[in-house]
């Protein structure tokens, strides 16, 4: 019976390391994240067809690299008013591109609207609940898993 009580301990502990090792290696900043600059943000929100609000968080994407920027994601943090984080948000990189029929804009993928070197495109973000406790102000912003030509 210790034996056994030896074997199921050491299993969650490698699990807990194994775990905790992915979860670290997720968290790895990109490195060409360094070469996007975010300009003029804006926030908004909309009532749905239920009644629920949806956050929109708009902002500039410049691409000062020398690669294409053809995809990736958005690691959102937001916190209350003691800067704890209530919430963490991973989002795809959306661009918002005029519609050719007039009306309101596109949301489409980055990898059909990509961002060449030099060159700056509008990006959405849409999330469909934020923490009742969030304190309003931008949330912080990571660049992960980015797909580079």
């Amino acid at each position: 019976m210790i034996i056994g009580l030896v074997l199921v301990v050491l299993v969650v502990a490698g699990i807990a390391i194994v775990g905790r090792n992915n979860a670290a290696s997720g968290n790895t900043p990109d490195p060409y994240a360094s070469k996007l600059q975010l300009g003029d943000i804006k926030l908004s929100a909309a009532d749905n067809f239920v009644g629920a609000t949806v956050t929109y968080m708009d902002f500039t994407l410049t691409n000062t690299g020398d690669k294409t920027l053809a995809g990736g994601q958005v690691e959102a943090q937001f916190k209350n008013s003691m800067g704890e984080v209530v919430q963490k948000e991973m989002l795809p990189l959306n661009v918002l591109t005029s519609n050719p029929l007039g009306g309101y804009p596109d949301l489409v993928s980055l990898s059909m609207s990509p961002i060449p070197p030099g060159q700056t495109k509008t990006i959405r973000l849409t999330l469909e609940h934020v923490s009742s406790e969030w304190n309003q102000s931008y949330p912080d912003i990571k660049f992960n898993n980015l797909k580079l030509k």
